[in-house]
């Protein structure tokens, strides 16, 4: 597919100063798509279209925006066999999972923004009433967003954006553009008014460092690594623009004696495998209280060499391949400082599946016995690798969880609901799940430490895009 073309000001417009990057199917190997990675001029352009519909945009009434979402939602419904196909080809995350879990991002949080929109109270007396708080759209808003979860991170923060009345710049991962550039289609589709949401394609080092360097971008909303977060937030500096973060994580999974051991250990390690282990929040690490430490490593790596890898392409709850050849490179340096280091290998390792030679697919690897310090416990694999260690209290799965610079999430697994409730108060991360429970799209989504500021989702995602006002007579 030829997909160099950019949207922007409520047109596909070809590149000014772009150069050609294919955009390779990770289970083939080969190239599905062909974009333009864009140059400083194509993300100038693309920021000052934005910078001239922000006042006629701004002020634009909820009901006119809620009328657009409401477009949007029923475009993306019908549409969405599309989302799943572009997704499976470009990621590759298999057929059954983007259906029923990826796709339904989309809609789930259009739904999700919509009712925050309607119900947020944009303007209202200040505490002792002598002044008008008066919520307002930041401005231009670079939105840059990875391959893992696609449609659902360009939707966490395009549509709050627009919803607030911002204008925005999205530039996708340059691995996984082509759902993004098919949500384009569907906005477009919807009547949001040209120059509200613009699309180019690029790189970090290039087009993400223009845009969040960029003097009429007034917000940067970046999810990635924490790595490229701290030069995104340095890029932004010079210009004290807003800089919104979602970064990496190497989630806690605390498993106490008292839980349904099978039922935990089973859901412990799909929720490590799922989307190939590429979530931010997936619980890595699996701390197993010491009575019951034993029994888990048995039922972990029964669970961990069930776990089938397979063509995406095909239906099944198969996991699918790791998204490039770097990823995949990565993943299998990482497995063999892990052996190197002295844990226990109980499943997986390196190379590829028997069978699969083609295809950048990962062995659902399992680690028994690993050491707080060592390299694969520190260190965000980003791939279906699972760490298991014991602890002996409640204070020492405290210290062991919170030792990370990351925040993001934590798993708690307990019989014991006062427990779980002690338990999640003192884990340092922004978002906890007792018993395998999950959020639903309103919940507030984002991390603490070095995984990342700011919020996503529902309405403290809408708040993100606002700026505070104060008006006194």
């Amino acid at each position: 597919m030829d997909r160099r073309q950019y949207y922007i000001d409520g047109a596909w417009v070809a590149p000014a100063d772009g150069r050609d990057f294919d955009v390779v199917n990770p289970a083939t190997e080969r190239p599905a798509a062909t974009i333009s990675l864009a140059g400083a001029g194509d993300v100038d352009r693309a920021v000052q279209v934005a910078r001239r519909a922000f006042p006629d945009y701004m002020a634009t009434t909820v009901e006119e925006r809620l009328a657009w979402l409401q477009r949007l939602l029923d475009i993306y419904l019908a549409r969405a066999d599309e989302m799943t196909a572009a997704m499976t080809t470009e990621m590759g995350a298999p057929l059954t999972f983007c259906r029923e879990v990826q796709t339904p991002c989309g809609d789930g949080h259009v739904l999700a923004f919509k009712e925050a929109l309607r119900a947020f109270e944009f303007e209202g007396p200040s505490p002792r009433g002598g002044s008008r708080i008066v919520h307002e759209p930041i401005g231009v808003c670079a939105l840059i967003t990875p391959w893992n979860w696609p449609i659902n991170q360009v939707v966490v923060k395009v549509i709050p954006a627009l919803a607030a009345g911002c204008t925005c710049v999205l530039k996708p991962s340059e691995h996984a553009p082509l759902s993004a550039m098919l949500f384009a289609e569907m906005l477009d589709e919807a009547g949001f008014p040209p120059g509200a949401f613009n699309l180019i394609n690029g790189d970090g080092a290039l087009a993400g460092a223009e845009l969040s360097r960029h003097p009429d971008v007034d917000m940067v909303s970046f999810t990635g690594s924490t790595r490229a977060g701290v030069a995104v937030s340095r890029a932004a500096a010079d210009t004290i623009k807003r800089v919104t973060l979602e970064l990496g994580g190497k989630s806690p999974n605390l498993l106490f004696a008292d839980a349904d051991l099978e039922g935990a250990v089973n859901w412990s390690v799909a929720a490590c495998y799922s989307n190939a282990g590429q979530t931010c929040d997936a619980p890595t690490r699996l701390l197993v209280e010491r009575p019951v430490y034993e029994d888990a490593k048995a039922i972990a790596r029964q669970a961990a060499l069930a776990t089938k890898v397979g063509d995406p392409a095909k239906e099944g709850d198969h996991i699918g391949p790791v998204v490039n050849a770097r990823q995949f490179e990565n993943i299998q340096r990482l497995i063999q400082i892990g052996i190197d280091e002295g844990a226990t290998l109980l499943a997986g390792g390196v190379g590829r599946p028997d069978g699969l030679e083609v295809g950048y697919y990962v062995k659902p690897t399992l680690f028994a016995d690993v050491g707080n310090e060592m390299t694969v416990n520190r260190e965000e694999i980003f791939g279906p690798a699972l760490c298991m260690l014991p602890f002996d209290t409640e204070e020492e799965a405290f210290r062991l969880a919170n030792d990370t610079p990351y925040g993001l999430g934590a798993c708690i697994q307990t019989g014991d609901p006062a427990r779980a409730e002690r338990v999640a108060r003192r884990l340092r991360a922004g978002g906890i799940s007792i018993n395998g429970g999950a959020p639903d799209y309103d919940a507030p989504f984002g991390g603490m430490k070095q995984s990342g500021n700011g919020r996503e989702n529902g309405v403290h995602g809408l708040a993100d895009y606002l700026d505070l006002k104060t008006i006194t007579g």
